[in-house]
């Protein structure tokens, strides 16, 4: 489908969504998404053109569907994946792939630091039929024999222009992190806990130059522009506990990408704002506020935030807490957190429980604002648990083969077909039940 779209524009001199939307134009893409969220194809347009909305889809990824990440759209999640040093495997990424697109993360990005980087992303493309987002930070230290020094701007710009060729529809960049900056750093009690910050970091205080995403950032750009990659803005000095939360490292490296925002849209480049990790509760409006404010309303992804520092082992509850918050406020993507967070490498089943949990958080997020037919859902599983149709409850839960499971461990296949009740309750103690004798008996 998506192939003969770019082939139709393939001698265009240039191919991005938001140059398109810009000149007037509705693309076959803009088309998809209006068609998916419900909206009219000149609203999703205007939105592109305005920068308030991305559709990240690199014209090589070809078996893409079309997404759109921004306010007038329905709340997304991204899910990470990715090897690492120390657990390299091909198939096992694969299998993660699959575990995403079942359960519902609308973008993935490939996080990997470990093996054959290039085999790796060519098959999470291969096998993904929505965006993939990567950091390239990671395969440059990869390819400079993980050691950041040797960094230099060629080689970062033939990394990022091979991932670019290979389909990857938007790149997280820490382009708004500057050596002046780092006095900031010294007054928090965890530094920075980005792993692109704190390298470009090392690089900054051993040569004493300036961030070098951040000097070759028109070189970057002009790459982006080629294969309409979007940008996501890395927030380098996003907090990584609450005491950290919104404190000036964090707030001015965002004055600077709101800049960078402004620089990217001039060359007609989609842009992202990535936003905090661990956020008290009673920050996280200003924040959204802040971001929307200093960067052009530009679609904000936020990392959770997480509420507490305390959940080891549930960060994926205490993030989609902040995470459902956000996404009221008006952040556009929720990056998941996995039970794993700060603890180890995810497996696919890690993947599934932040999928899940993060599912909840962007649902809940959209009857928040309330999104045209966003509660829609939810009053069909209401009518289906008041009938006792189970097989209709499992339909329509985010986890279908979840909510079997626990449902069957007590109630066997024979029985639970005709069950007019659940294990909790019984039959003589189901509020449904008992409601619906009274409703009988008295003609109700």
């Amino acid at each position: 489908m998506r192939r003969e779209w770019i082939k139709k524009r393939e001698h265009d001199r240039v191919r991005t969504q938001m140059y398109y939307a810009r000149a007037g134009e509705i693309t076959e893409e803009m088309r998809y998404v209006a068609e998916v969220e419900g909206l009219d194809p000149e609203l999703v347009r205007k939105e592109v053109a305005r920068g308030r909305m991305i559709i990240p889809a690199n014209i090589n990824h070809v078996h893409l569907k079309p997404m759109a990440i921004g306010i007038a759209a329905k709340c997304k999640i991204n899910a990470n994946i990715g090897s690492s040093a120390l657990a390299s495997d091909i198939e096992g990424e694969i299998e993660k792939v699959r575990v995403c697109q079942k359960y519902g993360a609308d973008t993935i990005m490939d996080l990997s630091t470990g093996g054959d980087l290039d085999a790796i992303r060519s098959e999470v493309i291969k096998h993904a039929e929505v965006p993939i987002g990567t950091v390239p930070i990671y395969q440059i230290l990869h390819d400079c024999n993980n050691n950041i020094e040797e960094l230099t701007i060629d080689k970062m710009l033939e990394v990022i222009e091979r991932q670019a060729k290979q389909g990857v529809s938007y790149f997280t960049i820490h382009a708004g992190f500057l050596l002046r900056f780092m006095p900031l750093v010294a007054k928090r009690k965890m530094g920075i806990v980005s792993r692109g910050g704190s390298l470009m970091a090392a690089w900054m205080m051993h040569y004493h130059r300036e961030n070098p995403f951040y000097e070759a950032y028109d070189d970057i750009l002009d790459i982006c522009r080629q294969y309409d990659v979007s940008l996501s803005l890395g927030d380098s000095l996003r907090p990584g506990c609450l005491y950290d939360a919104s404190d000036d490292a964090q707030l001015n490296e965002l004055k600077v990408l709101g800049e960078l925002t402004l620089r990217a849209w001039e060359k007609d480049v989609q842009v992202m704002i990535e936003g905090p990790g661990h956020v008290p509760m009673n920050q996280i409006e200003r924040n959204i506020k802040i971001e929307r404010d200093y960067c052009h309303e530009a679609p904000f992804y936020v990392l959770g935030p997480l509420v507490t520092d305390i959940a080891a082992g549930y960060d994926h509850i205490s993030s989609a807490i902040g995470a459902a918050m956000a996404g009221w406020y008006g952040a556009s993507m929720l990056c998941y957190v996995t039970p794993k967070e700060h603890l180890g490498l995810p497996n696919a089943k890690d993947v599934r429980e932040g999928i899940i949990a993060y599912k909840i958080a962007a649902h809940a997020a959209d009857i928040a604002r309330g999104r045209k037919g966003a509660r829609d859902i939810d009053d069909a599983m209401s009518d289906a648990r008041y009938r006792f149709d189970w097989n209709r409850q499992f339909e329509l839960a985010l986890d279908p083969d979840r909510a079997r499971e626990y449902h069957d461990e007590t109630l066997p296949q024979d029985v639970f077909k005709e069950a007019e009740f659940c294990s909790m309750c019984g039959p003589k103690f189901c509020s449904y039940k008992i409601t619906q004798n009274i409703m009988e008996e008295h003609g109700a």
